[in-house]
Parts: structure tokens; sequence; C-alpha cells
């Protein structure tokens, strides 16, 4: 269990290097445009892949079942984890999910969109719409909650779980970070009124 959580926490932190600014700044000194464009893609692709070799160490590690929820408990469950991907998709609708994969900036239609800017952003501007209007994450959240809903657990699948939501969380503080140093008063504004992960924790009176 240990080294499933220290490899999902490796994956993290190298996933967080990579999405830095500092990062993307050499990237593009040394390879400069157009290969600079494709960043963002090759970003989203070894994230995607990076996480392979964790699955692997999920499946020769030793695991036993930890609750298996019955019937009509593990219906509702499955049905809550569909209208979670509804939600993530919802999500990416609002913002630019061309942008987002890098496949836009590799077409050239978009400026290069760095991995370590904002992601409840569209065309430079803060999005506030949708689902941003009840949560300021609900990327994070769908995805928090989509891991969770797992009627089977495991062992392993709850280290994963722990490790996933803690990077979640960890990593959302940063966005947040980020979204301030570029938004400034206007973001602080919104996340006022807007909860951080669970709607309706701050009754939502968003501007309107």
């Amino acid at each position: 269990m240990i080294w499933l959580i220290l490899s999902v926490l490796l994956w993290g932190f190298l996933h967080s290097l990579l999405a830095s600014h500092t990062a993307k700044e050499l990237v593009v000194r040394l390879l400069r445009e157009p290969l600079a464009r494709s960043y963002r893609l090759v970003y989203n692709l070894f994230a995607g892949l990076s996480f392979l070799p964790i699955l692997g160490i999920a499946a020769v590690t030793p695991d036993r079942r930890l609750y298996l929820v019955p019937f009509p408990w593990s219906v509702l469950m499955i049905i809550g984890e569909i209208l979670v991907l509804f939600a993530l998709m919802a999500g990416f609708r609002q913002t630019d999910v061309w942008e987002f994969l890098g496949l836009r900036q590799l077409a050239g239609s978009a400026p290069n969109k760095s991995p370590d800017s904002p992601m409840a952003t569209v065309q430079g501007r803060l999005v506030t719409r949708g689902l941003y209007r009840y949560v300021r994450h609900p990327l994070y959240s769908a995805g928090i909650a989509f891991i969770w809903l797992l009627p089977l657990m495991t062992i392993n699948v709850l280290a994963i779980n722990i490790a996933l939501t803690v990077y979640v969380v960890i990593g959302s503080f940063y966005e947040e970070r980020k979204l301030r140093r570029v938004f400034g008063q206007e973001y602080t504004d919104y996340a006022a009124v807007t909860p951080m992960f669970v709607p309706f924790l701050k009754g939502n009176k968003h501007p309107q």
C-alpha cells in the first residue's frame, strides 16, 4: 500500500514540476517555435501515460477487498459516476477543451498556453458560468467524486484514491494562487461567494 501511495505522490510531483512556469520557459528557450507549441499536448500525454506504471504496481501488489456496496446502493453509486462523467464533460465544454488538451496550440490557432496557466479560463477571461457558478473547481470536484463512488473498494484502490485526493486538493490551492495572480480582485470576489469543491456551502450568493 505504501508503495502505491508513494508512486502516486511521485507522479503528482513530476506532473506539477513539468506544469511549472520554469519548465515551460526552459522548453521554449531550447526548442523555440513551432516545436514549443506542442508542449501542452506532450505534457498531457505524459501525464496520462506515466500513470500506467502506477496501475501496473497496483496489479502486482497483493490486495484485499474492504467492502462491496450491495444492490441497490451499488447501482445508485454507478449512476452517480455516470452523472459525474457528464459533469466533467460539461466542465470541459465551459472552458476551451481543445486549448486545454494542446491541440489548438499545435494547429497554431491559439497562443501556446502553458500547463501552469489556470484551467478556468477562456481566451484569457475567468469562467464563472455553468458549473463554475456553483464551485470554483468543478473538474476537480467531479474527479474526486468519481473515484470515491466506486462500489468496490480494495486496499490498493483505497491507497490510490487517498493519494489522488491529496494531490488534487493540494493542486487546487496552487491553482487558486495562479488565479489570484492573474485576475486579482476579480477572483477574490468570485472566491468569496463560490465554494471551492462542494456546492451550496456558502449559499452561492453569486453576483449577477
